[in-house]
């Protein structure tokens, strides 16, 4: 059984607002945790708990970790307590961590990973990013806390993370739940962007039968930024493959209406004509730019890379989907799909490009997963599985669920992947009962 020392800590501050009190931390951690004397970098966390409970007794009450989704997201900063963290904070505490290399745990961007060196250098660095990291620093930190087994709460990529915990480190886990992020737990990363075009084309479909206006705008605006230099505010050009990815909205319930909202905005007049407008643009720069998660574009594919290269799954697949091609005269949304091209058209990513592609060519992963010890799992573990999740595909979500002994499966097709956005307090809750039951 792996052993971790727990990580150095100090509180930073603490504060109390709007019926929440939140407390920052900081933790020194092995870089890698097979060299425990190595390198160390820092991973922060802040801690949530609700003002309903005496200041006294917030220190018994029990933690629940709390897994972002991603690759490349930081924890979610609040200034009151809504959603699923309402309800967990009757309960628990909360702890929300800026997994390694997001928001202020010693991140890697296009500024601070040249400071590594050349790009092999920062692969190897990165090789160290991935959710086996995540769940060795969670066991430091859950150390030096002094924390019994705790509550592990994984949404999207904080699931497949909770999974690998379970893999490599069960005895720190009291219960588990995760909200659309059951990963394959083998296989290629083909499997997955096969599953997922699939669903997206369906997903398309489904919105142009709602607004079917806007397959022509979409057409137009495509057609319009291939003949007109159309800059985005960061003074990069909007190309017909950067539009595509505005087909992130298509992910939610609570977000998918927007898009029309968005599409409707796109062309004012101009003494050169008609141009897009500065609202439009505006808004597909926050849609599309990877400023504020870099390392969701950099690791992306790595998440389902086990023991073999990824070698640019979905840009590979592309050819099996020609409706998603940029070219198609009438060309579909993208989703969560990663490209080369966008290391080249993002200002963001353009500096880490040769560091993407040595990436995508890496073949020694470690592996994330031990089907043989979740065949065997004895940790209450439930997780929401959405029927037509554009991101972590149905089919494949209940292939892994099967694997695991004991979890428990509520599938639903009344979310989408963005489910604890739109009702975040009951989804948490149906899922800790299930736990629960047990």
């Amino acid at each position: 059984m792996r052993r971790e020392a727990a990580a150095q800590h100090r509180v930073l501050g603490s504060h109390a607002f709007r019926g929440l009190r939140a407390t920052e931390h900081l933790f020194h951690v092995p870089l890698d945790h097979a060299d425990p004397e190595g390198e160390h970098i820092e991973v922060f966390a802040r801690e949530y708990a609700s003002a309903a409970h005496p200041v006294e007794s917030i220190d018994r009450l029990p933690w629940l970790v709390f897994l972002q989704g991603g690759p490349g997201g930081r924890g979610v900063r609040v200034t009151s307590l809504s959603g699923w963290m309402k309800e967990a904070a009757k309960d628990f505490r909360i702890l929300m961590l800026d997994q390694r290399g997001t928001g202020l745990s010693s991140p890697a961007d296009r500024l601070s990973l040249p400071l590594r060196g050349k790009p092999r250098d920062q692969v190897e660095y990165l090789a160290h990013f991935r959710a086996d990291s995540i769940v060795l620093d969670c066991e430091s930190i859950r150390r030096a806390l002094g924390s019994a087994p705790w509550t592990v709460y994984g949404q999207s990529y904080g699931g497949f993370c909770t999974l690998t915990y379970l893999s490599i480190a069960p005895q720190g886990v009291r219960q588990a739940l995760i909200t659309g992020g059951l990963a394959p737990l083998e296989g290629p990363a083909d499997r997955v962007y096969r599953a997922t075009y699939a669903r997206l084309a369906a997903r398309n479909s489904e919105y142009f039968s709602w607004y079917p206006e806007d397959r022509g705008h979409l057409a137009e605006i495509a057609h319009h930024v291939r003949r007109v230099c159309e800059r985005l505010p960061d003074g990069s050009r909007l190309t017909p493959e950067r539009l595509q990815l505005v087909g992130s909205f298509l992910g939610g319930n609570t977000r998918v209406d927007s898009l029309h909202y968005l599409l409707e905005d796109a062309f004012t007049r101009s003494v050169e004509g008609r141009r897009l407008s500065d609202a439009f643009l505006h808004q597909v720069h926050s849609a599309v730019t990877r400023a504020p998660n870099p390392l969701y574009a950099v690791m992306h594919e790595s998440i389902y890379a086990q023991a073999q290269s990824t070698d640019w799954a979905a840009w590979r697949l592309l050819a099996e989907y020609p409706e998603f091609r940029a070219d198609a005269e009438e060309p579909l949304l993208l989703g969560e799909m990663v490209c080369p091209w966008l290391f080249e058209q993002d200002p963001a990513l353009t500096p880490l490009a040769e560091t993407a592609a040595l990436l995508a060519e890496k073949a020694d992963w470690g592996m994330l997963y031990d089907p043989p010890r979740l065949a065997e799992n004895e940790v209450p573990v439930a997780a929401a599985v959405y029927r037509d999740d554009i991101y972590v595909d149905r089919t494949l979500s209940l292939e892994t669920a099967a694997s695991i002994r004991g979890l428990k499966v509520w599938e639903t097709a009344d979310f989408h992947h963005d489910g604890i956005s739109d009702d975040g307090e009951g989804i948490f809750a149906r899922l800790l009962g299930l736990v629960r039951e047990d």
